[in-house]
């Protein structure tokens, strides 16, 4: 039974592939006459049955070392290429974290997308993404894991530009594709490198290899810096992280899965060269400067925005900077749960705002307010989900940070404070959410606002389910320490910084002064976080200023240079034609004359070199 299930793992993500196959007669308008639903049910159908494939993996390679498959790709004379893949508890129970929650979020796109004319094409779409991030995590391959991330950019383009008839749409489609592909190519460069060093990209040849390497410190950071630019675009961290906030554009189930799970395949990846990275010092201190201000940093630009999703957004990164750090640690298994804990929380937190968007047809949060009495359901759900982000007993973002904290009390107290401020921050990002939400008064907006249908409820409340379930869980694994073992002055930080940013939220958000705290702080520094530290601006002054004026040059040294150079031979060309046609004279006697004047000076000049050359 374990074989078989092993040998048909790939199945998993051939499920989603073929759902995105099925829904293509309807995608591209073959079929009109029985609607785009058919379309929708067909890829939920193939999505449930990678979940049940996916959980009887699970339980069958529980207690089982990690089994890799070779699967024939290619075979060419003197190339033969592998698809290797590998069933363990953490590649596998991956699947089935990805599996469900695209489910999940299939089901409560036939709510929210339910009078869109192209549902179909989402749905196709959807089975792309599920297709990509499963053999993302069950690949062994360096190579392939490449290819699948490409795929998940690729997704991400055509997701995020749904709506093409909408500028805005365009061109954050555009902006964050062309992000992404920064990083996709300086991983391909390092991919590449790799490949030709080691003579392997299986991960698993690549950890036993690293163990030995000897490479100089140029080319290990080189190498290094390389493969760590793909994860820090695909994780949306510093100074790749703007594409992020331009995905809040597509439709609001793709940014369910696109904020819980699709950044997380980029940091799982990470996770896996974590033994190449090792090689190079720079490279892990480069992983965690960049992991710290995207913490940080992400965490402040949150709470100055006035969209309901883009103050979501913005924590994805903030949380993936901690999982950057914990890497930078060699902690993989912090990182992994730190990944488990934020995509059930964060897929939660993404259905409930999208919820009232649909309601309220607004994500602006300064038209919102008085929601937790028209949609309990809807508000108890972010509540769920926000309390199991932030540091607060019992559930799963506390032991997630209280273990890491931990494990770096005394090696390292100022990452200590990272997680203490990342997580009053967060702390204060969601209260603020729910004040200006749910909160206060109701407005012209919100008055009239219904709880969604079954169809977003039900998700809504099985995963609101889970994430209390998921320290249970955690103890089941064995993940959760003893109370008698916990540092309590770990402890007490975490709860007081939650706390602490709680409560001041509260104070300014709950309270008779709920719609001026933004008067409370200088409008410079107000502006300086709303706009995201203005990186677009400085992307502007230098890249795309420095690209501009080199195109400007370019230009102008191929029109005046080069292509000067060559008009300059042929206008040479024809004015001494022009020139030479009036020293035609017709007689005989004078170009034979000329001829012979003409050789004798080539003899000469040939006589006089082969003289001087004897002479020495």
């Amino acid at each position: 039974m374990l074989q078989l299930l092993s040998q048909t793992s790939w199945w998993v993500p051939a499920y989603g592939l073929a759902g995105a196959i099925l829904t293509l007669p309807w995608s591209i308008g073959l079929i009109r006459r029985t609607g785009p639903r058919p379309a929708a049910y067909f890829n939920i159908l193939m999505t449930f049955a990678a979940l049940i494939h996916s959980a009887l993996l699970l339980w069958a390679v529980w207690d089982q070392e990690p089994h890799r498959w070779l699967i024939p790709w290619l075979s060419v004379p003197g190339l033969d290429v592998w698809l290797t893949l590998v069933t363990s508890r953490v590649s596998v129970g991956a699947v089935l974290l990805i599996t469900a929650l695209s489910l999940l979020a299939q089901i409560y796109s036939l709510g929210y997308l339910e009078k869109d004319w192209s549902l179909a094409r989402f749905y196709s779409l959807m089975g792309f993404f599920e297709a990509a991030m499963s053999g993302i995590v069950l690949s062994d391959s360096l190579f392939f894991s490449y290819a699948l991330l490409e795929m998940l950019t690729l997704s991400t383009y055509l997701l995020v530009g749904f709506w093409y008839a909408q500028p805005l749409v365009v061109t954050a489609a555009r902006d964050a594709f062309l992000t992404k592909r920064v990083g996709d190519l300086l991983l391909l460069m390092g991919v590449v490198t790799l490949s030709t060093i080691a003579g392997s990209l299986d991960f698993t040849h690549l950890e036993i290899w690293a163990n030995t390497a000897n490479l100089s410190p140029l080319v290990a950071n080189l190498l290094g810096i390389a493969l760590l630019a793909g994860p820090v675009g695909k994780c949306a961290q510093f100074p790749l992280n703007l594409w992020l906030d331009e995905a809040m554009e597509g439709p609001n189930p793709a940014s369910i899965l696109r904020n819980s799970v699709v950044v997380a395949c980029g940091a799982y990846v990470l996770i896996r060269l974590q033994p190449v990275l090792a090689l190079s010092p720079l490279a892990l201190d480069t992983l965690m400067v960049l992991g710290g201000m995207t913490a940080i940093g992400a965490s402040l630009v949150a709470i100055a925005q006035i969209d309901i999703k883009r103050a979501i957004a913005h924590t994805t990164s903030a949380y993936l900077g901690l999982v950057f750090l914990a890497v930078g640690l060699q902690q993989d298994e912090l990182a992994l749960l730190f990944l488990f804990v934020h995509g059930v929380a964060k897929a939660l937190q993404f259905m409930s705002i999208g919820s009232v968007i649909l309601t309220t047809s607004t994500q602006k949060l300064t038209e919102m307010g008085g929601l937790a009495a028209r949609m309990p359901a809807t508000a108890m759900a972010f509540i769920v989900g926000g309390i199991a982000l932030v540091g607060v007993l019992p559930l799963g973002g506390f032991w997630a940070m209280v273990d890491w904290a931990e494990s770096i009390w005394v090696t390292s107290p100022w990452l200590v404070g990272i997680l203490a401020v990342v997580n009053g921050l967060t702390a204060f990002n969601f209260v603020r959410v729910y004040g200006l939400v749910f909160g206060g008064e109701p407005q012209p907006k919100t008055r009239r606002a219904p709880e969604v249908n079954w169809l977003m409820a039900v998700p809504m409340v099985s995963l609101s389910i889970f994430n209390l379930l998921v320290p249970s869980l955690l103890w089941e694994w064995g993940f959760l320490p003893e109370w008698s073992q916990l540092d309590l002055g770990a402890v007490a930080l975490l709860l007081s910084s939650g706390v602490f940013g709680a409560g001041l939220s509260g104070w300014l958000y709950l309270g008779k002064r709920s719609r001026q705290p933004a008067n409370l702080v200088w409008k410079s520094l107000r502006d300086l976080f709303a706009y995201d530290f203005f990186i677009d601006r400085l992307y502007k002054v230098s890249v795309v200023l420095g690209v501009v004026q080199g195109s400007r040059f370019t230009a102008w040294f191929d029109r005046y240079i080069v292509d000067g150079l060559v008009n300059f031979v042929g206008v040479a060309s024809l004015f001494s034609g022009e020139s030479l046609k009036y020293t035609i004279s017709g007689q005989s006697r004078t170009y034979l004359l000329s001829l012979f004047i003409g050789l004798f000076v080539v003899l000469t000049s040939v006589a006089w070199a082969f003289w001087n050359w004897s002479l020495q």
